[in-house]
């Protein structure tokens, strides 16, 4: 091979180093590629994207409708209005009418009775007959309620009087303590005392009471009022001490 020969095939060709000069720009760029910040901000367009998908998700889901207050009132008058069934319908009618626990009623003979009072001596169903008589039973002697209610009959005596009618009053109380009370308050009205509740449970006036959560049997406050011919006029049950004496003075009057 001649020298001329060896300098040409030495030299290197324009596209070998073309090709050489391109390998270190696409090594410079695969190193940029895999730089840690280029994966890093590679990633922050994925996380925005996947942000912006997250608001979609939410209004797919469909929240309940809010219940308006017009609404929620319309619902509760509906079902407060439902029919109440036959068999818990109570009837109070036959209430005034009747004691309970007794055949006691508007209308009856009333039962004759004898027991002691205050003073001495007894009182009977008899001792009246052709008046109008008044009993009123009452829990027990010298009680706040009890004080107030014959301190009420006393002060009224005299119109019950002019009207045609006498008042007894009745507990359970000895005759003693009976007399302690007149004395006190100054009443003028005679009380009797029905120590074994004979008279109580025929007037329907002894039952079964209920306070503080516990149930006993009792004196129920009650007031009976009979006619000249011997029948029950009226009765009053779970009396209310205030105004009661002059509401049965009206019924006496109207008697």
């Amino acid at each position: 091979m001649s020298k001329k020969t060896r300098t040409k095939s030495s030299k290197p060709s324009p596209k070998s180093h073309t090709a050489s000069a391109r390998k270190p720009a696409a090594a410079k760029t695969a190193r940029k590629t895999s730089h840690p910040g280029a994966a890093a901000s590679a990633k922050k367009p994925a996380a925005k994207a996947a942000k912006a998908v997250k608001p979609a998700a939410k209004k797919t889901v469909k929240k309940p409708p809010k219940v308006t207050k017009s609404a929620a009132k319309a619902a509760s008058s509906k079902s407060s209005h439902k029919p109440t069934p036959k068999q818990l319908i109570k009837s109070n009618l036959s209430a005034p009418a009747e004691a309970s626990g007794t055949g006691l009623a508007e209308g009856a003979m009333a039962p004759a009775f004898s027991l002691p009072r205050d003073g001495g001596g007894n009182v009977s169903l008899a001792d009246y007959a052709g008046k109008k008589l008044v009993l009123f039973f009452y829990p027990r002697a010298d009680t706040p309620g009890c004080t107030r209610e014959a301190i009420d009959f006393t002060r009224l005596d005299r119109a019950f009087a002019d009207a045609g009618a006498v008042v007894l009053g009745i507990s359970a109380d000895t005759v003693k303590a009976q007399e302690s009370f007149r004395d006190k308050h100054e009443l003028s009205v005679p009380l009797i005392s029905d120590q074994q509740h004979e008279m109580l449970e025929a007037f329907g006036a002894w039952g079964e009471k209920s306070m503080y959560g516990r149930t006993f049997m009792g004196i129920i406050r009650t007031t009976v009022l009979i006619g000249a011919d011997g029948r029950i006029a009226r009765i009053w049950r779970n009396v209310r001490v205030d105004g009661h004496a002059d509401e049965v003075l009206e019924a006496v009057r109207a008697l």
